[in-house]
């Protein structure tokens, strides 16, 4: 039982970060244009997040600071600034992109437009994060984004077609969508499942809850049962919308496209739990990317910093918040389409990833502050793969993007 609640952070981090609207949207058009051939991508993304979270947690356990906090004091100023802007940018738009799930997935539930939404969610999400302790937070909403196995479930209701299912994991048939749009899609769906504020959040939260090295093996667990479950949700998605949207030959542009293989298989009550799920994982993404913002200029400009800090011993932090909420808000209100924001949130998201992980990396090494808990030869060796692959999809973000019209 201890273990399972010490999993709950990595569990809000995991439904959070793999399933996010980004998770949403990526997953959906995966499956919708070229069935399970991004399974591939998925599993990837899965891989990197598990081994660069255990540095993060780690690196947190062991030192009592967050990843953000060391990397100004290893890399000195200026490159930590560089970091802190592109980070800072980079969460806000995404917290923008889960204001507008969250959003939309009232929209979906109501009826109501989004539009008249989005004020109301900014200001929930602000409330939460003032009001709501951090464990009771990180549980509720990180467990609640669980109703996600609906999808799952509805794979077994429907008329699935396992073998086919199966091959198309192991083909591709792009059905005249384009060798270019296949690498779009790509990119976007890793980015999606290594988002830069994850290990933000990951790392700040474990501060917040004041592990040491003897939580070790709790971090670890939770890095190995949450973000895997993570995964399997947004594979999930990715199955649904290939034995549905993709015969039909749907293009995802809202989350009523995503939401369609559960209200398929299980009608008004499919549409409300769909409906539950996106907005605890949108609202719960929302939560993490607004603390990863506070966090990182707190940790950069050393200010008072913790979800635990009260406001007044705390100011430059909670306003920091407040204006990244508000921020995300006023983006929205600009009318741009949440799912069209996504889009290029995730693209945005990709260009910056060598700039989370490489610190990363480096400070995972560092035996003045591990001393002989520094990273192993062979997670090492995983770990600069996959930084080679990071930066990879960072340099190929921008061509694909503009070469393909944004995946058209």
């Amino acid at each position: 039982m201890k273990k399972l609640l010490a999993a709950s952070l990595g569990i809000l981090s995991a439904v959070g970060g793999f399933v996010d609207i980004g998770d949403l949207v990526a997953a959906g058009q995966a499956g919708a244009r070229f069935g399970m051939a991004h399974s591939w991508v998925l599993l990837l993304g899965v891989i990197a997040i598990c081994a660069y979270a255990e540095m993060a947690g780690r690196i947190a356990a062991v030192t009592g600071r967050a990843v953000f906090d060391l990397i100004r004091e290893r890399l000195g100023a200026r490159m930590a600034l560089v970091n802190l802007v592109a980070s800072y940018l980079v969460t806000v738009i995404t917290l923008a992109a889960e204001l507008g799930g969250v959003a939309l997935a009232l929209q979906l539930a109501s009826g109501v437009p989004y539009l008249l939404w989005v004020p109301v969610a900014g200001v929930a999400v602000w409330l939460v994060l003032w009001r709501i302790r951090f464990p009771v937070m990180e549980r509720v909403f990180g467990l609640a984004g669980l109703a996600l196995v609906v999808f799952a479930v509805a794979l077994f209701w429907l008329p699935t077609d396992w073998a086919a299912l199966g091959r198309s994991a192991v083909t591709i048939d792009d059905a005249g969508q384009g060798w270019g749009a296949y690498w779009f899609v790509a990119v976007a769906l890793f980015a999606s499942t290594v988002s830069p504020y994850e290990v933000f959040f990951f790392s700040s939260g474990g501060v917040e809850e004041r592990w040491s090295a003897a939580d070790l093996a709790d971090a670890r667990f939770s890095v190995l049962v949450g973000f895997p479950i993570g995964g399997f949700l947004a594979l999930s998605l990715i199955a649904t919308a290939t034995v549905v949207l993709k015969p039909a030959g749907v293009t995802v542009s809202n989350l009523d496209q995503v939401a369609h293989p559960v209200v398929l298989a299980f009608g008004g009550v499919g549409l409300a739990i769909a409906a539950l799920a996106f907005f605890a994982v949108t609202f719960g993404a929302a939560l993490e990317t607004g603390l990863s913002a506070a966090y990182a200029a707190a940790q950069y400009f050393g200010w008072q910093w913790g979800k635990r800090v009260s406001p007044r011993e705390a100011a430059r932090f909670h306003t920091v918040l407040l204006v990244s909420v508000l921020l995300g808000v006023l983006l929205l209100l600009t009318t741009i389409d949440p799912v069209t924001l996504t889009e290029y949130m995730l693209i945005i998201s990709a260009v910056a990833l060598p700039l989370t992980y490489l610190p990363i990396l480096v400070v995972a090494n560092d035996r003045t502050y591990l001393g002989d808990r520094v990273n192993g030869r062979w997670l090492n060796v995983l770990g600069a793969v996959l930084l080679l692959i990071i930066v990879a999809a960072a340099i190929a973000a921008i061509p694909v993007a503009i070469g393909t019209r944004m995946g058209q």
